[in-house]
């Protein structure tokens, strides 16, 4: 997979599936159950590292475990997923160069093809058309972005006349300037719908209906692994009480047998 074939697959209708990943374990899942796009996340702040919020991650800790993903891919290079990863918070809003140096050291030392960065802000908006003037694939993100969890908090965006222009304007920009695809989270859906009739890339929701190109979603939360569900994201099935009974059931199970009779230290003199 290519960051080219999202596009094709919109021309033709095809819908586009995401899955995240965050170690070689849940990037195995993912591809076993034929996921287009492997997005590692920052999420994996939160999912795998116990943080509140996506800010803590470091772009360290997103190579290391898209480094680990990668070696959970098993199917030939041709016919794995596209891997994409997010820039963490402050990779990427602090200028242009810094900007390029963390997207590319990702792309130099894993195999992901594709960087992911939110927003629409002028500075933003900079660092994009340099990265994709640099040979780097960038990913849109617009609506709830969670690196501006402090401005935004996590309810849903977009929910007036003018902040749903302004938001389709930002939708053209990054269209514009070279983004491959673009992520649309929890905005309404008839404006999810305008945004995918708008743009001739890809637009991928999560929390914004069904009209779009495609859906992602965090794959913890669908297993049901997560504490707290994000409104728009159900669980499939209660991942995290099936395995916590599992492994009680192994826990009573140990402590209900037998020890093994040891002999007399002085009966074997």
């Amino acid at each position: 997979m290519r960051p080219s074939d999202l596009t094709r697959f919109k021309q033709k209708g095809h819908p586009i599936a995401v899955l995240t990943a965050w170690d070689s374990l849940s990037a195995s899942l993912a591809e076993a159950a034929g996921a287009d796009v492997v997005l590692i996340g920052d999420s994996l702040a939160m999912v795998a590292l116990g943080h509140a919020t996506t800010l803590p991650v470091s772009l360290d800790q997103m190579l290391h475990h898209t480094q680990a993903v990668a070696r959970g891919l098993t199917a030939m290079p041709a016919d794995q997923p596209l891997l994409v990863c997010d820039l963490p918070f402050l990779s990427y809003q602090c200028g242009e160069d810094r900007a390029v140096a963390a997207a590319g050291r990702l792309l130099k030392e894993s195999s992901a093809a594709a960087v992911k960065l939110e927003g629409a802000e002028p500075e933003v908006v900079t660092v994009i058309d340099r990265l994709v003037r640099m040979g780097i694939p960038v990913m849109g993100h617009l609506g709830l972005t969670p690196q501006a969890v402090h401005r935004l908090g996590y309810r849903r965006q977009a929910t007036d006349a003018i902040s749903q222009e302004r938001l389709l304007d930002h939708a053209r920009t990054l269209e514009q300037k070279g983004c491959f695809s673009l992520v649309l989270e929890h905005v309404p859906s008839e404006l999810a719908s305008k945004v995918q009739q708008a743009l001739s890339i890809p637009v991928i929701g999560i929390g914004a209906g069904e009209s779009c190109d495609g859906q992602v979603r965090v794959t913890a939360d669908l297993l049901g692994l997560t504490t707290k569900q994000p409104p728009f994201s159900p669980a499939l099935v209660d991942g995290r009480q099936l395995f916590i009974e599992a492994l009680k059931g192994w826990v009573n199970q140990t402590r209900n047998q037998t020890p093994p009779i040891t002999g007399n230290t002085h009966d074997n003199q």
